[in-house]
């Protein structure tokens, strides 16, 4: 049971940007005014938690913001040029954002869907009755199934926990009592640490009302400080996967990312990068537009700052130009992350290309 398509990809349902991106992949004048589907931007670069696995440590966690003015200007933009969805993430929490909830308002008026990736500890006091009903969905990173494990994993306070999970509650009782579509989640990174209290946090998400708990492998980032966990296999979790369906209701499901589990120790993936820089990219919290947040602050896939220019001058600019160039012909693969967040749209894309099989005009 996966029906938000978590451990797949979605590309299929925007048959008109593959169309673009057939006829223009290997064009720059078709492919610089093909836009992202989706963004993902990070309003604030400071964190209140250090996670052990954390994937930008090496950004520094930097106390900057977005500017809402900028943010204002740049989103309608966006929308305009066939942006679909933001989802609110990035190198810090976003819920530290002192306007984050006029930040939603903003992006959904400009036509854009909206989501969220946080850790969920903080809660801001007009975020439910401004911003919630705009949001498509929010997933809570809670990486155990107990405070103290918690603490010990997020390197926070054991208390954050409880408020992690406490925030789920108040948001779910705002979306039955409001009637909101908004689906709520969580996701945890299966370590060492966390295993054996998987379960305990699938029944405490199912019990609480939320959608689903993602349960996924870890990922090494190339450029991470961090090292714990680079050699970590996961074949001696996949048992767990029948273990976890038990507690699936009508209403409740553990996605337990098995597909990206096996994928993260296997040699099949395609040959290059398809997905960059068209289908996605990413705005850091200095305002720094990339074409790949395994990339951040590598100045290969920089194209512009939105506090300088508008999103269609950066997007159609030299800097993509030279980053399109670059991943088609130079960009080895090996030295990227595996289990990227564009993997599973660069297999589809892939195999309707160059892994095309035979006969294909008999549909």
């Amino acid at each position: 049971m996966d029906k938000f398509q978590i451990d797949g990809q979605k590309l299929h349902y925007h048959p008109d940007r593959v169309a673009q991106w057939m006829a223009g992949r290997d064009d720059w004048q078709t492919a610089k005014s093909i836009y992202p589907v989706y963004v993902e931007i990070s309003p604030m670069g400071a964190c209140n938690h250090r996670c052990t696995f954390c994937a930008v440590d090496y950004i520094g966690y930097q106390t900057i913001s977005l500017d809402v003015a900028v943010l204002r200007r740049v989103l309608p933009e966006m929308g305009r040029l066939g942006v679909k969805s933001v989802m609110y993430a990035g190198e810090g929490e976003p819920m530290l954002h002192k306007q984050i909830s006029e930040i939603v308002e903003i992006t959904k008026q400009a036509g854009i869907d909206v989501a969220f990736t946080t850790n969920l500890s903080l809660l801001p006091k007009n975020f439910v009755a401004q911003a919630l009903p705009h949001v498509s969905w929010i997933k809570a990173s809670i990486n155990a199934g107990s405070a103290e494990t918690y603490a010990k994993i997020h390197r926070t306070k054991p208390a954050h926990f409880d408020a992690a999970i406490e925030n789920l509650r108040i948001l779910n009782e705002a979306r039955r009592s409001r009637s909101l579509p908004v689906t709520l989640g969580a996701q945890c990174l299966l370590l060492p640490e966390n295993q054996h209290e998987i379960a305990d946090l699938a029944r405490l998400c199912r019990d609480i009302g939320i959608d689903y708990l993602v349960v996924k492998p870890y990922s090494q980032h190339e450029y991470s400080l961090t090292r714990t966990y680079e050699t970590l296999g996961y074949q001696q979790f996949l048992a767990m996967e029948e273990d976890l369906k038990a507690l699936n209701s009508d209403s409740f499901n553990v996605v337990f990312r098995a597909n990206a589990m096996r994928k993260y120790e296997s040699d099949d993936r395609y040959p290059r990068c398809f997905a960059t820089p068209f289908m996605w990219g990413y705005i850091m919290a200095s305002g720094v537009v990339s074409g790949c947040s395994a990339y951040l602050l590598d100045k290969r896939f920089e194209f512009g700052n939105i506090n300088d220019s508008s999103f269609q001058e950066i997007w159609e600019g030299e800097l993509r130009h030279q980053n399109f160039e670059f991943v088609r012909k130079d960009l080895n693969i090996d030295e990227c992350r595996r289990n990227c967040r564009m993997d599973e749209v660069n297999r589809y894309l892939y195999k309707l290309t160059e892994a095309q099989p035979p006969h294909v005009n008999f549909i």
